[in-house]
């Protein structure tokens, strides 16, 4: 909700500021008194037509300290880049042409965290929001904030440091606040911002569910997804996940790395340009490129596009089988705006706003948007009212507590099960998600009735193609 520039908000102009065409700050603090906000702090990067920019570009002090500028003779090879772009942008000042470092994009310049007039800055943005309603704070792309020339300046300690800062900061005057920290990379990597579960983040985003779910659809297999989600353990009592499949970023291929090969990590993008989607690169140290994410989405990345004009119904329970599996994991869920009403490719956006992430990041005209609700037969229907089903039954179980346990069971290759269990281990649910077209029939320990449906089974369960049964001891 900030002013911005470019990439759909991600290139801030005023950290301090609300985007006068959607309201105002009073608006978003009446909005907290019925709803927990989060608020990005986009603290890496700030936008190129910024008061802070553009008083570097006037060699005015002190904004003349406020970013990196580097020498380009200088190798910097190791630099870790989520982008097929250059690094570096030249830009025009009175002393002479500056190269500023530049992660995302020449319109997003990267911020010297090192310069403590920039992090007072931030650490006052940071008190900023949450003096203005912010419960959640989620650090955009806060993996790259501190620059070390010689290093691949991703995860250095002195971003932990920082984030170990805003922590203690936050634990002294607003302790009911959560840290989330935003990092598309593998996730050895992205659990190290939990700290040691008492001194960084609360939660970290789970990136590695969406490819290794969408693998365990495309398979029919569930395998490689139970063995990552056996390692899923809270660190602490005071942290937990932030599960999702689908954000307004693509579906992230690093995340996948180590724990599918190679060629499955190459099938998925192929399937996603198979499905309508696009790939987005990554330059590499040695100059090669490699696929960074896939820009689809989440509904088409499930299932091919021309299946479901064939037999949308199918779709719809691959899509909320898929949907299930996330909001059954431990942790808290977190649903994108464009799943919870089945968005399709926006494949015309790629062409109009000329980068791939358009393609899941189209504005919705409310008026035709609630229109296709009502109706019935749309597909827009069949999602959300799935998708409401499937919210109302998990919230008639404290077993998805996001600070419950969690076992996971190998009970099928293509059923995904867990068993979850509250915090006070009362309450207890046998989440089972059939991935395949076939039917499957499983044992229960015991009689249990699915919260989705209220059928109750004594013996066995027989699961339909993609069906997801969530069974409680009855």
């Amino acid at each position: 909700f900030y002013p911005y520039t470019s990439d759909d908000g991600f290139s801030v102009v005023d950290y301090l500021a609300v985007n006068p065409d959607l309201g105002t700050w009073d608006d978003i603090e009446r909005l907290r008194t019925d709803f927990r906000l989060m608020f990005d702090a986009v603290f890496n990067h700030i936008s190129s037509r910024s008061a802070w920019f553009q008083g570097f570009l006037r060699d005015q002090h002190p904004y003349t300290e406020y970013f990196h500028v580097v020498d380009p003779s200088i190798d910097l090879s190791m630099v870790t880049r989520p982008r097929a772009l250059p690094l570096l942008t030249p830009y025009e000042t009175p002393s002479g042409t500056k190269h500023v470092w530049t992660t995302f994009s020449a319109d997003q310049i990267d911020v010297n965290a090192a310069n403590p007039d920039v992090l007072i800055e931030l650490l006052n943005a940071l008190l900023f929001y949450v003096r203005h309603g912010a419960a959640f704070i989620r650090l955009d792309a806060i993996a790259f904030l501190w620059k070390e020339i010689g290093t691949s300046c991703i995860h250095l300690p002195q971003t932990h440091a920082i984030i170990q800062i805003m922590r203690d900061l936050l634990d002294w005057v607003a302790p009911d606040v959560i840290l989330i920290t935003e990092t598309n990379v593998p996730h050895a990597e992205n659990i190290s911002y939990f700290g040691d579960g008492t001194n960084e983040a609360q939660m970290v985003y789970q990136f590695s569910l969406p490819p290794l779910t969408l693998h365990a659809f495309h398979t029919g297999d569930t395998s490689a997804l139970t063995r990552w989600a056996k390692t899923i353990h809270r660190l602490s009592e005071r942290t937990t996940f932030f599960n999702f499949l689908a954000s307004h970023d693509g579906i992230g291929v690093r995340p996948a790395i180590g724990l599918i090969s190679e060629a499955e990590i190459d099938a998925l993008v192929q399937r996603t340009l198979a499905h309508g989607g696009r790939v987005s690169y990554k330059n590499n140290p040695d100059g090669s490129q490699s696929p960074y994410e896939m820009n689809i989405t989440y509904f088409d990345a499930i299932t091919d596009p021309a299946v479901t004009e064939r037999n949308p119904q199918v779709a719809v329970k691959r899509f909320l089988c898929s949907q299930a599996i996330m909001l059954a994991m431990i942790g808290m869920p977190g649903i994108y705006f464009h799943s919870l009403f089945g968005s399709r490719n926006w494949t015309e956006g790629v062409g109009l706003l000329g980068h791939n992430r358009a393609i899941n990041r189209q504005k919705l005209n409310a008026d035709v948007l609630l229109r296709e609700l009502r109706d019935p037969n749309s597909l827009r229907h069949a999602v959300f009212s799935g998708y409401m089903a499937l919210l109302r039954a998990r919230t008639t179980s404290a077993a998805f507590h996001p600070l419950g346990d969690q076992r996971v069971l190998e009970l099928d290759s293509g059923v995904f099960a867990l068993e979850r269990a509250s915090p006070d281990g009362k309450a207890r649910v046998l989440a089972l998600h059939n991935v395949t077209e076939r039917e499957i029939a499983l044992p229960l320990p015991s009689p249990s009735r699915d919260l989705l449906t209220q059928q109750t089974f004594s013996a066995t369960v027989a699961l339909a193609p993609y069906q997801t049964a969530w069974l409680q001891v009855v």
